[in-house]
């Protein structure tokens, strides 16, 4: 089990931070993704392993005023 923005989420192996974010279906252009509470660089979601136990932050910027 993995928690992703404070909830329960089924952990698969081989998950990685850019599956994650499809099977989530996030479709904003930015996103910002911690992995328990270290920053992931976009360059990196594909090779960051999700390891079972894991607290994941996905957060999209929204531009406003």
């Amino acid at each position: 089990m993995i928690k992703v923005n404070h909830r329960n989420i089924d952990f698969n192996e081989n998950m990685t931070v850019k599956s994650l974010i499809m099977d989530l279906k996030y479709s904003f252009p930015t996103l910002i993704v911690s992995v328990n509470g270290k920053l992931i660089n976009k360059d990196n979601y594909e090779e960051t392993a999700i390891q079972d136990g894991d607290d994941i932050r996905i957060i999209h910027p929204i531009a406003g005023g």
